[in-house]
Parts: C-alpha cells; sequence; structure tokens
C-alpha cells in the first residue's frame, strides 16, 4: 500500500518562505513522477509542480520563479520550496504519485499566507 505524507505548512507572512516534504511508503524511483497540487477554499485543485523520473522538473506559470521542486531518493521525500509566498498561496497543499500501477495521493498539508 502506497502512503504519502506531507509536512512542513504552517502560517507565514507575504514574502515569507516555507518547505513542504512528501514522504513516500516506497521507492519514489517506482513512480513515474511526482507532483504538489495545491485547493484553496472555493476553488478547484490546481496543479502546482511536477518532477518525472528522469529528474525534469515543471511549474504553474502562478509558482513559475518562486517554487522549487526537488526529490531526495535516499529518503524517499520529494520537496517543494516555497519563497516570495504571497496571500494567493494559501491552500492545502497535496503530493501526488503516479505510476503505471496507478495514482496516489497524500492527505494535504495547509500552507496560509497573511497579507
Amino acid at each position: 500500500q502506497v502512503q504519502l505524507v506531507e509536512s512542513g505548512g504552517g502560517l507565514v507572512q507575504a514574502g515569507g518562505s516555507l518547505r513542504l516534504s512528501c514522504a513516500a511508503s516506497v521507492s519514489i524511483s517506482s513512480f513515474n513522477a511526482m507532483a504538489w497540487y495545491r485547493h484553496a477554499s472555493g476553488n478547484e485543485r490546481e496543479w502546482v509542480a511536477r518532477i518525472t523520473r528522469g529528474g525534469a522538473t515543471y511549474y504553474a506559470d502562478s509558482v513559475k520563479g518562486r517554487f522549487t521542486i526537488s526529490r531526495d531518493t535516499a529518503r524517499n521525500t520529494v520537496r517543494l520550496q516555497m519563497n516570495s509566498l504571497k496571500p494567493d498561496d494559501t491552500a492545502v497543499y497535496i503530493c501526488n504519485a503516479d505510476s503505471y500501477g496507478g495514482e496516489y495521493w497524500g492527505q494535504g498539508t495547509q500552507v496560509t499566507v497573511s497579507s
């Protein structure tokens, strides 16, 4: 059973930084890609960033230049470094893993950015 557990969320002032982590219960090298999504109250879930098995990274325009996705294969962890945070970044951030066997989701971690 694949489990994804997010951590690192919290309350931060606008302009500040947070680093989110997503720990997988299996080797992340088994996934085709891992990604971060976010879900703000009243909005649909939004894709934020993605890292492929080969290490290629992709970002939503809204976070490009501010967020960085990375992975630590030794710890089976994917991280999201978020800088220059804005109130519009407030959301539950959710980790996603895509494999040939299916798609997996974490429970999410709340990020709140105050103005």
